[in-house]
């Protein structure tokens, strides 16, 4: 491994309500997924976070979600294919708009909450996305955390010419199963736990699992959540052991 992508879900505050440490976060990673005012954010803590991002030299993709502010797009809902479809271009296309005013470029799409879970599992949804992201993307990109294998959304966008760009978490655990167990309320994570995560994964190429195994993860980005209680703290330990490693930060391109 020669260069790794850190990214971080933000730009998720909306109106008076304030989410996550994006002041501190986004100059410090490589990429930001920026959330598009369905499941958070609003059209102006977009346009502050793409400048956050300018200002740092930070990659910006878009996080599009549910319609679901009040659930903060965690919540399954039924929708069509076609749906699925515009609701991306809907969003990933407003995220581009503003970039476009910055002299900036849409770098990737990453769907956020249960819009994500349903994208694991539903080829017909998938393929509506993976062509959203093909009609909205410069350079077509999708980042979804790793193993991808077996998983509807990056085999279709594989098969639409999309770059997949496998992800690994330090602040989630992974199941026997390879998949994330999601969290419904973030909490402080163990930092000595996550520097021992994350040499292992650096060193060997796996991540542990909960019930104390381990699975191997070929990822190109490791992603945070900036929402964390101690997100900051955990950036700025992952920043130093990727470094130390003697690994390039650089957004997956």
């Amino acid at each position: 491994m020669r260069t790794i992508d850190i990214n971080c879900d933000c730009g998720e505050s909306f109106g008076n309500w304030t989410l996550g440490a994006d002041a501190e976060i986004v100059p410090q990673v490589t990429a930001a997924n920026v959330a598009c005012g369905y499941h958070a954010g609003d059209p102006l803590t977009m346009l502050r976070t793409i400048d956050l991002a300018q200002a740092a030299g930070t990659a910006v993709g878009a996080h599009p979600g549910l319609p679901d502010l009040q659930g903060f797009g965690r919540r399954r809902m039924a929708i069509s294919p076609d749906e699925a479809h515009a609701m991306v271009l809907y969003q990933a296309g407003a995220l581009q708009a503003m970039l476009a005013t910055r002299g900036m470029r849409l770098n990737h799409v990453k769907p956020h909450g249960a819009l994500y879970l349903m994208l694991n599992e539903d080829m017909g949804l998938a393929e509506a996305v993976a062509a959203a992201i093909r009609a909205v993307c410069p350079e077509p990109r999708l980042y979804w955390p790793a193993p991808v294998a077996g998983l509807a959304l990056p085999a279709a966008a594989a098969r639409a010419g999309i770059d997949v760009v496998p992800e690994v978490y330090f602040d989630l655990g992974y199941g026997e199963d390879g998949r994330l167990i999601l969290e419904r309320r973030k909490a402080a994570v163990d930092l000595d736990l996550t520097r021992r995560r994350v040499r292992a994964f650096l060193d060997r190429g796996v991540v542990s699992t909960a019930s104390g195994g381990e699975i191997a993860v070929a990822a190109r980005s490791i992603c945070i959540h900036g929402d964390g209680p101690n997100a900051a703290a955990m950036l700025a330990l992952i920043r130093a052991e990727v470094i130390a490693a003697g690994v390039t930060l650089a957004a997956a391109a």
